[in-house]
């Protein structure tokens, strides 16, 4: 369970940054990751996303300092990370229900969130069907947005742009460019490095892009494919943590820094037999 060990350090790392920046990218190199990939790893196994835990973590050492020391308000909110004290406030009573100057009175109630470590529990106790794919880089056309690479917004932002698109008609249209050879609709998250993503809805094709589509090609790598059976969205999304929680810390591989794929095949995607493929990127641990 070396990635966990990893993982531990990227905590570690945070932990000493409370009082300064906590650069994500240089925590996803700790953990050996993308960002994106460490967020999400990160939100599957602690159960919160990681700029919710950086700031319930603030905020509880803001409140021991609240009530142990002096210090000004305005100089707590430039300890840990805030431009002005309207947006510590707010942050600070986002936690604790309370202002930081009802917090120096004795005998208000306030909530401390501890330092997470991680133990994975592996209880495999349902199967989970998969197969290792190692495919040649393949070209995707349909329709994209750009994202900031925050889990809670991407958890929000997903779901809206599969709506609109469905909604705006366009899925037919990127449906009749599908190789058969490579069938399904596509969501594609590209998050290789840096603070932003891409994410597709589109297919696998070899005909000419349409003016009103994009196109992007899937670099070559390997994948884990896993079946997923049941109601859309929850299906997938309790296979995506089982996936990170449950086999990613025994099976040998770890995150390659390769897209996210997820494969929707036609059919009643609210049905108990609703089929469809999460595709996890791999590579082999070191």
């Amino acid at each position: 369970m070396e990635w966990v060990e990893r993982l531990n350090e990227a905590i570690a790392y945070i932990e000493e940054n409370l009082e300064s920046e906590i650069n994500y990218e240089h925590a996803a190199r700790i953990a050996c990751c993308s960002v994106f990939h460490f967020q999400r790893m990160f939100a599957y196994i602690a159960g919160v996303p990681l700029s919710l835990y950086i700031r319930r973590r603030r905020m509880t050492a803001a409140a021991f300092d609240l009530q142990t020391t002096d210090e000004k308000i305005i100089d707590l909110a430039l300890k840990y990370g805030y431009d002005s004290p309207t947006a510590f406030n707010r942050a600070f009573h986002s936690i604790h229900d309370l202002s930081p100057s009802q917090a120096r009175s004795e005998g208000r109630a306030l909530s401390a969130y501890p330092p997470i470590s991680f133990t994975i529990s592996i209880k495999g106790e349902v199967q989970m069907k998969y197969k290792i794919v190692t495919k040649e880089a393949f070209r995707i056309v349909g329709v994209k947005e750009h994202m900031n690479m925050n889990m809670e917004e991407c958890f929000e932002k997903v779901p809206r742009f599969w709506q609109t698109t469905v909604q705006s008609g366009i899925v037919p249209q990127i449906l009749s460019l599908m190789n058969p050879e490579l069938p399904g609709l596509l969501g594609v998250s590209t998050c290789m490095s840096g603070e932003d993503l891409d994410y597709y809805i589109a297919v696998a094709t070899d005909k000419p892009t349409p003016k009103d589509m994009t196109e992007y090609e899937v670099p070559a790598g390997t994948w884990a494919v896993f079946e997923c059976i049941g109601p859309m969205p929850g299906a997938i999304q309790e296979l995506q943590k089982r996936i990170v929680t449950e086999w990613l810390p025994t099976s040998g591989y770890e995150y390659a820094n390769a897209p996210d794929i997820e494969v929707y095949f036609e059919g009643d995607q609210q049905s108990v037999d609703y089929r469809c493929e999460v595709w996890l990127p791999i590579k082999k641990l070191n």
